[in-house]
């Protein structure tokens, strides 16, 4: 059977010099050159996107492959293939034969088939008297196996493209997690610095990747999510050294008790207040609580266990519960439906806060001794800002007041922290956030 021969297409379809140029190297094929047509297929499924052919033209080329009588494509064995379009249509599951013509047209335009058309455009077969194939017209293999050395190295480029975008993902999820987690510590730590500006800005990075990727995208958003953690870890080193070298590992500083309920605590990140709250008015002198007998500051975590209280300082009567206070600002970012029942809708400091939180309080069906006993064992403001978290997830919250002395019994034992409670918020409220921000 000649397979090499030039030939044009039947009817109305016209001759190109694409056509020309994939039959004769289709005519340069080794004799002996030979290649499994199942792994050739599947190469050709990795190299799609490369070889711009689509999957259901892939399943017409599927099906045209299953009328090979071999498994290995060589010229030994012939490479024309001859079923009409009702077969295609059938081991296409059914396909309309209008799209079967469509498809077999794109694997011509690509380069994967060859047409070999008989003079009245049918597809058939002439045989011998031994039955052995004389001469067959319909769609030849042989630009496959011309080209099956290209197709293996285009799949195996795709491969490696996407375990390079596989790496990549899975690098920027662990940066992602390394400066969430990085800020939250910041904030739980009181460590001076921009921390609400930086989780903005990464929040804004994640959110501007597209729906899909491109591997260049994806490098660039790794690139300065990289910067980015190592600017937090920087702060943080310097935070570190600087406890060091005052011969402490954990933080041996006098301990500063907010004595004004309107003022904010210097010591305290400084995020600014959104949602349409005002900085505070005034920053009165702040008390210094020293241990009795010392003279130096008595941190809470070194008054766990002292006199039956655990932590709790001395002093304080059994308020605050040893508990951190965090800035009006940030908790107003977390919490913004609070603003609303603050006096004239604004809430302007810690004061305007615990007033907003006793309307809260009573608008949830919160009793009144619920309520002081979180104030006491919390403190006024941290209880104030536990109404504002249980407001703004009322619709998860069954129970107001239930859950509200739960969260007592746990700060009284030093099982409950307000940090991660605010920083989850605080998550869930970014992205508006950043976008009044814009």
């Amino acid at each position: 059977m000649e397979t090499g021969s030039i030939t044009t297409p039947f009817g109305r379809r016209s001759m190109t010099l694409g056509m020309l140029a994939n039959q004769v190297m289709a005519a340069e094929i080794k004799p002996d050159q030979s290649v499994d047509k199942w792994k050739l297929f599947r190469a050709l499924c990795e190299a799609k996107p490369l070889l711009g052919i689509t999957d259901r033209a892939l399943a017409v080329l599927n099906a045209l492959l299953s009328f090979y009588p071999k498994n290995q494509l060589n010229q030994e064995n012939g490479l024309i293939v001859f079923p009409s379009n009702i077969q295609l249509s059938l081991r296409t599951h059914g396909m309309a034969e209008q799209t079967v013509r469509r498809h077999l047209a794109a694997l011509v335009e690509a380069g994967l088939l060859l047409r070999k058309d008989s003079p009245n455009g049918k597809r058939y077969v002439r045989r011998d008297r031994a039955g052995e194939v004389n001469e067959a017209f319909g769609f030849s293999l042989a630009p496959l196996l011309a080209r099956a050395e290209e197709i293996e190295q285009l799949a195996a480029e795709v491969m490696a493209e996407r375990l390079h975008v596989q790496r990549l993902r899975e690098r920027i999820t662990l940066c992602r997690r390394d400066v969430a987690k990085l800020i939250e510590a910041a904030v739980e730590e009181d460590v001076p610095g921009d921390w609400q500006g930086l989780y903005l800005e990464f929040r804004a990075l994640i959110e501007g990747l597209p729906r899909s990727p491109t591997t260049a995208q994806l490098e660039g958003l790794l690139d300065e999510l990289k910067v980015l953690r190592a600017d937090i870890l920087n702060q943080l080193e310097i935070r570190l050294k600087s406890t060091k070298q005052r011969g402490n590992a954990r933080y041996n500083e006098r301990h500063i008790q907010n004595s004004n309920p309107d003022s904010t605590s210097e010591l305290e990140p400084s995020f600014d207040t959104k949602q349409g709250a005002m900085p505070e008015q005034d920053n009165q002198q702040e008390a210094v609580t020293l241990e009795e007998g010392r003279g130096e500051a008595a941190h809470p975590s070194m008054q766990k266990g002292q006199k039956g209280q655990k932590g709790r300082r001395p002093g304080d009567g059994g308020h605050g519960g040893g508990l951190k206070s965090f800035p009006l600002g940030l908790v107003l970012q977390a919490c913004p439906e609070i603003l609303a029942y603050g006096p004239n809708g604004v809430i302007r400091n810690w004061r305007d806060m615990m007033t907003a939180a006793v309307t809260v309080r009573s608008m949830l069906g919160v009793s009144p001794s619920a309520y002081e006993e979180a104030a006491a064992a919390m403190g006024p403001e941290n209880a104030a800002t536990v109404m504002a978290c249980i407001l703004e997830r009322g619709g998860h919250i069954n129970s107001a007041g239930g859950y509200l002395r739960d969260l007592t019994r746990r700060s009284e034992k030093g099982e409950f922290a307000i940090g991660p409670m605010l920083m989850a918020l605080l998550r869930a409220n970014a992205p508006a956030g950043a976008r009044k921000a814009g």
